[in-house]
């Protein structure tokens, strides 16, 4: 028998979800799967198909992690919602698949320093924090070296010293891991240190938290990012207009704010969002909250992913349906990131 879930005291708990530190509900984002599907009334007996036991998820470097916001969005009793199956781990992560690999990117030719990744002309990456606040299962750096790139401060100096010697660096961007996941202190510290190279004029974060947990943009958040006086650029990361709410849009409204442009990007996901109608429905409601559809991601060959992954015909065929229905500025590129080239590779839609 399930146990209904008293409306009252699910309204008692999302205010004080609301009212909670962004560090409290961090910490609780590991679950089990019975915990889980346990939070969406969906019996244990519903997932034996995908052999849970067998795959040692207490015990795996790529645990279960979601965290309350975002679990909240889903639909109770529906082991088919397409959020959560973003996080849903099936057996077929452990299939293997030709061409699939663990650094499909060779992003570890371009690792200069620790924690810094120097791909693109004009722009570096920092890898802020290896720490997520959500384990999607298609992530393109599951399988990253962050051992090799956690640094301590005397590390961060070299990649700072990195920067200044590389006067054609005009951008940084924070990725990770999730660099909103870091804290505060250490962001602020960062941030600080690059205001000071001269050629350096736009902060760009990457990030998932202001959609999967809005209450991370804080005062202090908001505070260092404010004090950045170049251009101030944050691309999240949302798949589903389920995702997005009515806490993820104050969130973004208390960054435009200050005077972040907003961006997103999707990853096209196979059974989840690999419909015209829904990435419409996508671009229209970022739009309605005022962020711009950026990039529409056909999946990284990724080891353990190949299961999310669609051909890039019918991503063309998708991206020319979406264009059919919404204007030109509504309409995310459609792209594919290979190793070695020197930008994203523009996909053209199939009309």
């Amino acid at each position: 028998m399930i146990t209904r879930t008293n409306p009252n005291c699910q309204t008692e708990s999302i205010i004080a979800m609301e009212n909670s530190d962004w560090r409290k509900i961090l910490s609780a984002s590991t679950l089990s799967l019975k915990d889980l599907l346990g939070k969406l009334e969906i019996p244990i007996e519903l997932a034996n198909a995908y052999n849970p036991d067998s795959f040692g998820l207490e015990q795996s470097s790529f645990p279960i992690r979601v965290p309350e916001p975002f679990i909240t969005r889903m639909r109770k009793g529906d082991i088919n919602d397409p959020l959560l199956l973003q996080v849903l781990p099936l057996a077929k992560e452990l299939e293997y698949t030709p061409g699939y690999t663990k650094d499909p990117l060779q992003e570890a030719q371009f690792n200069s320093a620790p924690g810094l990744i120097h791909k693109y002309h004009g722009r570096a990456l920092l890898i802020i924090t290896k720490a997520c606040a959500i384990h999607c299962r298609y992530c393109f750096r599951r399988h990253f070296p962050y051992q090799d790139n956690q640094p301590n401060r005397e590390e961060w100096n070299q990649a700072l010293s990195y920067l200044r010697q590389n006067p054609l660096i005009n951008e940084v961007i924070y990725s990770g891991g999730d660099p909103l996941a870091a804290n505060d202190k250490h962001l602020s510290w960062l941030t600080d240190q690059i205001a000071e190279i001269p050629h350096i004029h736009r902060l760009r974060i990457h990030t998932r938290l202001p959609v999967v947990l809005p209450q991370r943009v804080d005062e202090n958040l908001l505070r260092w990012l404010a004090n950045w006086q170049g251009q101030k650029v944050m691309v999240i990361h949302c798949n589903h207009p389920n995702e997005l709410d009515e806490r993820v849009k104050k969130a973004i409204n208390e960054l435009k704010n200050i005077g972040v442009t907003l961006l997103n990007q999707t990853v096209l996901l196979k059974g989840i969002n690999d419909d015209a109608s829904i990435l419409v429905d996508l671009s229209e409601k970022l739009f309605n909250f005022g962020v711009l559809p950026y990039y529409l991601h056909v999946m990284d060959t990724v080891e353990s992913a190949a299961h999310f992954s669609i051909p890039d015909s019918k991503a063309q065929r998708l991206i020319g349906k979406v264009s059919a229905h919404l204007p030109g500025y509504l309409v995310p590129k459609l792209v594919r990131e290979k190793a070695n080239e020197k930008s994203k590779t523009l996909l053209s839609p199939i009309l």
